[in-house]
Formats: structure tokens, C-alpha cells, sequence
């Protein structure tokens, strides 16, 4: 629904003014929880990864899961949604790769204690493997097919098309 400063206010218990001391309009507000939201995103997605592959998963398994899981999960937060919904979409989508984006999802790989440089990619492969998972879930979340695959169904898809590439 539609969320206001005075709304945010009240559930603090503080008032509008407190409020606007941190966040000048409702729309910053908004980013500023969706920004939190992808962080949270990142620590329920290696907990996932790492519950779900242990240690048998290789590098094409951590990408196929990181990928799967984004994918999910954007339109099950609030917060993430509010990156996807219509007026909004358009501005995510098409800086999906800038800079910050690349770090991010470079950070993500890096957590998960894959060698890279046994599986092949070195520092300009890695960045350029994050550009290409951010588009892949950039083309996922713009079409997701019709019918939309489930989650193993996009899992099998992902591990005949891009887990061959990390083997």
C-alpha cells in the first residue's frame, strides 16, 4: 500500500520531524529500506547457499543457487519490490550493472570461499561473471517466461546453460 512519513512516524513513536531529520522525502525513505532489504538479502542468501550445497557445491552450483535465490526472492520483500514496482523498474533494471552493483555481487561470490582462480576466472573474469549474473536475473525479472519456470525447473535451466561455463 501507500506509506507515508506520518505513517512511518507513528510506528516509531516519533514524529515527523525526527523522521525528516534522516530522510528528506518518502521516496528516500523508501530507497533507504530497500537498501537494507538487498543487505539482508545478502545474509539469508549465503546462509541458503551454504545450507543447501554445503560442501559439495562447485562454482557452477554457488552461481546456479545465487541466481535462483535473487531471482525468488525480489518480489517476496516489500523493500526489494519497491525496486521493481512500475516507475521504479525502469531505474533498477538499467543500472543493474553500474559499479556499485559489480562490487556488490563481487563481494557476494568472494564470501563463498569458491576458488576462483581454480575454477578459472581470474580478477577481470569475476567482474565480468557478476555483469553477466546481474543480467541474467536482469532478464529473468523483465520476462520470466511463460510459463514462469519454478525454482527447480529454473535451477535445471541455469545448470545446463551456465554452471558448464565454471567447470
Amino acid at each position: 500500500g501507500s506509506v507515508g512519513i506520518s505513517d512511518v512516524a507513528e510506528a516509531l513513536g516519533v514524529t515527523r520531524q525526527t523522521v525528516y531529520r534522516y530522510y528528506a522525502t518518502t521516496d528516500e525513505l523508501l530507497d533507504a529500506a530497500a537498501t537494507q532489504a538487498v543487505l539482508d538479502l545478502e545474509t539469508q542468501l549465503v546462509a541458503h547457499v551454504r545450507r543447501v550445497l554445503g560442501a559439495d557445491g562447485d562454482a557452477g552450483d554457488v552461481v546456479v543457487e545465487i541466481v535462483a535465490f535473487v531471482h525468488e526472492h525480489l518480489r517476496d520483500d516489500p523493500a526489494l519490490d519497491r525496486l521493481l514496482a512500475p516507475g521504479r523498474i525502469g531505474v533498477t533494471l538499467s543500472g543493474i550493472t553500474a559499479p556499485t552493483s559489480i562490487a556488490l555481487g563481487r563481494q557476494w561470490l568472494e564470501g563463498f570461499g569458491v576458488d576462483w582462480a581454480a575454477a578459472g576466472v581470474d580478477d577481470d573474469g569475476l567482474r565480468e561473471l557478476v555483469e553477466h549474473l546481474l543480467r541474467i536475473l536482469q532478464s529473468l525479472v523483465l520476462d520470466p517466461g511463460d510459463p514462469e519456470r519454478s525454482g527447480p525447473e529454473l535451477r535445471a535451466y541455469l545448470q545446463r546453460w551456465v554452471a558448464p561455463a565454471l567447470r
